[in-house]
């Protein structure tokens, strides 16, 4: 499995690169994408075919889902790279009605996106087989439906465990349980106190969920502009002794 950060900037798109997105490919089928943020279609067109991709979101805030819309324009309309037949989309069940509204023509229409994805439905705990990875979402705690994502491949056994967007909860945990590589965000920078709950986590908890979950290698990611990596990053040492990582626009890891 590859893994490449197309953008992990937390809660908006930076100077230094995209809004939440990443590239998953396997040993045989089609590239997945999971989350779209603004400025991720830009750094995709650079690695991949954006008409060769199935597409996943763990959930709809603006800062993982919109270019979206984009992507459908490439896909229907590109005079040599249109799409050349269905591929998979998964994520909350409001997903095709709320991305329809935008990308719809006139106001109160909703944009029929069946011609290009086949919309799936996360269940929480229900696997997905998508291309050669088999994605098992868990709800996390969120101010609208979200979820963490489990992606494996049963031609490897490797394990990539995806936090999305959440405040404190077991699913935190058990998401990212012996996962080889954990992405996981790290809103509130070094430690949350004066916080808001049920939201986002800190630097010093997404090192100790990796730590509770056994994981190989820890990526920190969703970082606002404002927030000091370098603090987060010392944060998540106080709680895990393995390897960690600050993520990047452009880091590509082979799990």
């Amino acid at each position: 499995m590859k893994l490449t950060i197309l953008g992990c900037t937390g809660s908006l798109g930076a100077p230094k690169g995209p809004a939440s997105g990443y590239l998953l490919r396997g040993t045989r089928g089609p590239a997945v994408i999971m989350d779209f943020g603004p400025g991720t279609l830009a750094a995709l067109q650079q690695v991949q075919d954006p008409a060769d991709a199935h597409v996943m979101f763990s959930h709809l805030h603006a800062d993982h889902c919109m270019d979206f819309p984009s992507l459908m324009v490439w896909r229907r309309y590109h005079p040599a790279s249109a799409a050349p037949a269905r591929n998979l989309c998964c994520g909350p069940v409001d997903l095709p009605a709320r991305m329809g509204r935008l990308s719809a023509d006139i106001e109160g229409e909703v944009d029929d996106m069946s011609d290009s994805f086949a919309f799936v439905p996360w269940r929480n705990g229900e696997p997905e087989t998508i291309a050669d990875f088999t994605v098992t979402p868990y709800s996390v705690v969120h101010p609208i439906e979200a979820y963490g994502l489990r992606v494996e491949e049963p031609s490897t056994g490797r394990v990539l465990a995806y936090s999305g967007d959440t405040g404190w909860c077991d699913n935190l945990v058990e998401l990212a349980r012996d996962a080889d590589v954990f992405l996981c965000e790290a809103t509130w920078g070094d430690e949350p106190a004066g916080k808001p709950e049920a939201m986002h986590i800190s630097g010093q908890e997404a090192g100790r969920a990796a730590r509770l979950a056994g994981v190989r290698q820890l990526v920190l990611v969703h970082i606002p502009p404002w927030v000091d990596d370098q603090a987060t990053l010392e944060a998540a040492r106080s709680e895990f002794d393995g390897e960690i990582l600050l993520g990047h626009a452009g880091m590509e890891l082979s799990i």
